[in-house]
């Protein structure tokens, strides 16, 4: 499974690419495998105040549901419109398929890197 190299990425299995001041956030390939086909994305709602390793949303599979954590500070400036339609495409494109966008207010705090997130992974299968 390729982990992309220019981003980011949290021990929840979030990854993040921040261009600007803003904040572009997903689940990793790892944790779309592990959930399953997803059938309901709930992510935090634009306008939302979210804080680095809080819960703010959820995804639904059909093997379970798991919070989504925010991997920085900021509020939430924008939602995929295309996942409240097409949720499974986080299954087929878990890189392309972004939940949400925040506008930071700090400095993003610690986030792994592709290759320790990699490692992280191997110890979970």
């Amino acid at each position: 499974m390729s982990v992309p190299t220019e981003l980011g990425y949290t021990a929840e299995h979030e990854w993040v690419s921040i261009e600007d001041g803003v904040a572009t956030v997903g689940i990793t390939a790892f944790a779309a495998e592990s959930l399953g086909d997803i059938v309901f994305v709930d992510p935090p709602a634009a306008g939302t105040a979210v804080s680095a390793g809080e819960t703010c949303g959820e995804v639904e599979s059909t093997k379970s549901v798991s919070d989504i954590y925010s991997p920085v500070d900021g509020e939430v400036v924008e939602v995929n419109p295309d996942l409240e339609g097409e949720p499974e495409s986080i299954n087929s494109d878990p890189y392309g398929a972004w939940l949400f966008k925040v506008r930071l207010s700090g400095e993003p705090g610690e986030l792994l890197s592709a290759e320790e997130y990699t490692k992280l992974t191997e110890g979970e299968d």
